[in-house]
């Protein structure tokens, strides 16, 4: 996406699932919320994953399609709840939860999308992944970075 359609703001982020969109925090706020992940990620359970192939959100988003997964799903709810009980100003997220890897998004231009959506469209693509794990990511005015990893109570290794 980069070398054809001069797409870099996906690249500007660790390939990721988004469980929580971003949301605006002060910063002696973290360790408190490094400590909440910490507590929820002690009472997950590691789970597979699989993704395949690659879908649009049209005219400006391209990504990596997640396979219906009913334990990604119980971990967004769960997390959901989870954080809507602490004091973090973190709002409930009122559109459906729709788990993807983007691979193109805002910069990728109107006129341009369907050129590119044209190479994707059909493109193959599969892996299966462990998830073991739950991230924190910070903004730092110019990419995000993790700033914080928890392991979940029992994690499988990814072979």
């Amino acid at each position: 996406m980069k070398e054809h359609f001069n797409c870099e703001v996906a690249l500007r982020s660790p390939a990721h699932i988004t469980l929580v969109p971003p949301f605006w925090m002060n910063d002696e706020l973290e360790d408190k919320l490094r400590e909440a992940i910490s507590l929820f990620a002690q009472r997950q359970t590691s789970f597979e994953i699989s993704l395949k192939d690659f879908a649009a959100f049209k005219p400006r988003v391209i990504y990596v399609n997640v396979l219906p997964n009913p334990s990604l799903q119980d971990l967004h709810l769960q997390l959901q709840k989870f954080l809507a009980g602490q004091t973090f100003p973190i709002k409930k997220e009122e559109r459906p939860f729709h788990p993807h890897v983007t691979i193109a998004t805002r910069d990728l231009h109107k006129s341009s999308f369907y050129e590119a959506w044209e190479i994707f469209k059909d493109k193959k693509y599969e892996v299966t992944s462990i998830i073991s794990s739950i991230s924190l990511l910070r903004h730092n005015q110019k990419n995000w970075g993790v700033v914080f990893t928890s392991q979940f109570s029992n994690s499988l290794s990814d072979d």
